[in-house]
């Protein structure tokens, strides 16, 4: 069976809500390299986006909606990304003017090679190269 065979389509969709998701799309898209796989929108309301991974998985996000039945309030998410691009990212980060660096590139005793940002809106985004324990079989 090959990798891409054993790995199953992705079921956990990290998901947030964005005060501005049309600018969202646009930071997560072009500084931090997830590829736009569906938006649809009404009008300056994003309805619902989802936004891939390019090394697996994504996440879903839509407009702010204040009293809705499943309501976060912005900025307030925090996601962790698997990649083995970190140095890329990190320095796409730092020339942005959109991202704020949180906590620098470092490696950890665990292993784990990353940084995290904040997203224009406040969430927080960490990258490294630790993809977690596997599973007991």
């Amino acid at each position: 069976m090959s990798d891409t065979a054993a790995t199953p389509a992705p079921t956990v969709w990290p998901a947030f809500q964005a005060r501005d998701a049309h600018a969202m799309v646009e930071f997560l898209t072009s500084v931090l390299g997830f590829r736009k796989t569906a938006v649809y929108a009404e009008g300056d309301t994003v309805v619902h986006a989802q936004l891939d991974w390019p090394e697996g998985g994504g996440v879903m996000f839509g407009s702010h909606k204040p009293g809705g039945d499943w309501t976060r309030e912005p900025g307030n998410a925090g996601m962790y990304v698997v990649t083995d691009h970190v140095d890329e990212i990190y320095e796409r980060v730092r020339r942005s003017d959109a991202a704020t660096v949180v906590r620098p590139l470092q490696d950890t005793d665990y292993g784990n090679h990353e940084f995290t940002c904040a997203d224009p809106e406040g969430n927080l985004w960490s990258f490294g190269t630790y993809r977690g324990e596997p599973a007991p079989s």
